[in-house]
């Protein structure tokens, strides 16, 4: 992320009208490698290649926010492999990370792993290392400490079924876990914030948490989320989760959220009422649907449709209802880009 990106972040978290309204995307290896035309093996086994696909996004779409911006990651495995979860890779998909906990009664056996020497992290932490000269030569800087959150981590760890029935059955085990992964997950943010000093947000991505209910949520993850973002002393908290988002919304400034991406099923409008104005909302077009399979003129009705009637336009950074989805085209980007710069000049015509 560039310094003028990052400013403009901040306005927009501060409550700053920015006009036009800012386009920011989350984006990683399900869309970088197909777009830069190669093998998600390969964008995941070659720092150059991660880097130069990274690179490629930011220069085509210099008036986008790309967040986290330069991530490295490798999918949904490397938490859950510092657990102990073997990682399952593929030429072009994603790689799965296998269950470690056969038996509720398992979850006694688990201890916290050390974020600097296990599973995927240190590699993570590496590839950054070895590429933070150059991505600040680029003119951008590594701005995000990023983490899957617990309850994501716990249904890779644990079947997700058996996870889900267990809040209601077994809770006290589920907090046990609960407990080591956030545990772990403090620390791991910490560090990346201690490796790279220019790190002053973090992002948690937790899905999990759109499948609870409103008591269960309270219960089972709103203490944990609060540990965590709480935890980091930066200017950005952002939360993703683009499952049911309505149970966690009117908590996310209790948690200490101040950015959140959801789903395309909520609106901007229902979202700014549940968060009553004081968290930043990055959306909200459908993802697959739109972005990824619809014409131009479809994502600028959809653009149109989900800014019209929002009479406060503060807090608001235009994007998809998730991470930015495989097969999305550069043409769509850009339809999307003019579609958000012409619902600016049509509300500018309004005042």
């Amino acid at each position: 992320m560039t310094p003028e990106q990052w400013d403009k972040l901040l306005a927009v978290i501060n409550g700053e009208l920015v006009e036009p309204m800012p386009v920011g995307f989350i984006i990683d290896s399900p869309w970088l490698a197909g777009w830069a035309g190669i093998s998600t093996l390969d964008y995941f086994s070659s720092e150059r290649m991660w880097f130069e696909a990274n690179l490629k996004a930011v220069r085509e779409f210099p008036e986008v926010i790309f967040l986290p911006g330069f991530w490295s990651e490798f999918g949904m495995c490397t938490e859950p492999s510092a657990f102990g979860a073997k990682c399952t890779w593929q030429e072009n998909g994603m790689p799965f990370a296998g269950e470690v906990i056969a038996d509720i009664s398992d979850i006694d056996n688990l201890t916290k792993p050390n974020p600097r020497t296990d599973g995927l992290a240190p590699f993570v932490l590496n590839r950054l290392k070895h590429y933070a000269g150059q991505i600040e030569q680029a003119g951008h800087a590594i701005k995000f400490a990023v983490a899957r959150g617990p309850l994501n981590i716990a249904c890779f760890l644990m079947n997700s079924t058996d996870f889900l029935t267990a809040i209601r059955m077994d809770p006290e085990p589920i907090h046990r876990l609960l407990a080591t992964v956030t545990d772990f997950l403090v620390d791991w943010v910490k560090l990346q914030a201690e490796t790279f000093p220019s790190v002053d947000g973090v992002l948690i991505l937790d899905d999990i948490v759109g499948f609870l209910g409103e008591e269960d949520f309270k219960a089972i993850a709103l203490p944990y989320l609060e540990r965590i973002f709480q935890s980091a002393d930066v200017a950005v908290r952002f939360f993703h989760n683009d499952a049911g988002g309505v149970v966690c919304a009117p908590y996310l400034e209790r948690i200490g959220v101040n950015l959140f991406n959801f789903s395309f099923n909520h609106s901007l409008r229902e979202m700014k009422a549940l968060t009553k104005g004081a968290v930043t909302l990055l959306g909200n077009i459908p993802t697959l649907e739109v972005l990824a399979a619809g014409t131009p003129g479809a994502i600028r009705e959809c653009v149109r449709a989900a800014t019209e009637g929002l009479i406060d336009k503060r807090r608001i950074i235009m994007s998809c209802g998730g991470g930015m989805p495989d097969g999305v085209s550069s043409e769509n980007i850009k339809a999307f880009i003019s579609a958000v710069g012409q619902a600016g000049l049509s509300a500018a015509e309004e005042r």
